[in-house]
């Protein structure tokens, strides 16, 4: 049985983090790490994700003695990233940063993934904690959530929504607000927040 489980580093609101101490000690047993470790990030730079694994690789690095790589994988809701860690080597040189969104609802929202969330993935830490908050451009004329309802009411399909992706947290909570509110929005999914903020910025989608 090999020494180490593809490992994740997985982060969200309310998602437990186990602490590989029992794996790492065995490791340094073995002296892990020899070479070059690399963060598989399922998003484009610029996101939360992606922003925690470069904060982590440096400390990271200087702990193990090793380079750390951070490797960005957009694509497909996250899961060109987690089918490249579900199928490299088991030796704990590839790690998965990502969050419970693809997680947790890929396997609930999409059939036969390339990928088990169970059998491919053990959690080893949690490395953030974020709270969803809904922007808006300047150009809406709202200051706050109950005069945006007002003004998605007055003007169905008219707005749109960017989400970091199918089936992403942003996107799911969106649609969960839709119903709740029973206004219309017209959603576009990219390919991580980096991209959808900086679209939302220039005005080209004006809620977030």
């Amino acid at each position: 049985m090999p020494l180490f489980k593809r490992l994740a580093m997985i982060f969200s609101l309310g998602l437990s983090g186990l602490v590989g101490l029992a794996v790492t000690q065995a490791a340094v047993a073995q002296s892990f790490p020899d070479h070059a470790i690399t963060l598989i990030v399922p998003n484009p730079p610029g996101g939360l994700v992606d922003t925690s694994a470069r904060l982590l690789s440096e400390p990271l690095a200087r702990v193990l003695g090793e380079t750390v790589i951070v490797e960005n994988k957009p694509g497909a809701s996250g899961n060109t990233a987690y089918q490249f860690v579900a199928k490299a080597k088991p030796d704990g040189y590839t790690l998965l940063i990502s969050y419970s969104g693809y997680h947790v609802g890929n396997p609930a929202l999409m059939d036969k993934l390339p990928w088990d969330p169970l059998k491919d993935f053990a959690p080893i830490a949690l490395l953030t904690v974020s709270t969803n908050v809904i922007a808006v451009h300047p150009s809406i004329p709202v200051n706050n959530l109950k005069e945006l309802i007002a003004y998605a009411k007055a003007n169905p399909g008219k707005l749109n929504y960017a989400s970091q992706g199918n089936g992403s947290v942003s996107h799911i909570g969106t649609e969960i607000f839709k119903q709740t509110t029973g206004i219309e929005m017209v959603h576009v999914p990219y390919k991580g927040s980096g991209p959808a903020i900086q679209d939302v910025l220039a005005g080209r989608y004006r809620y977030l």
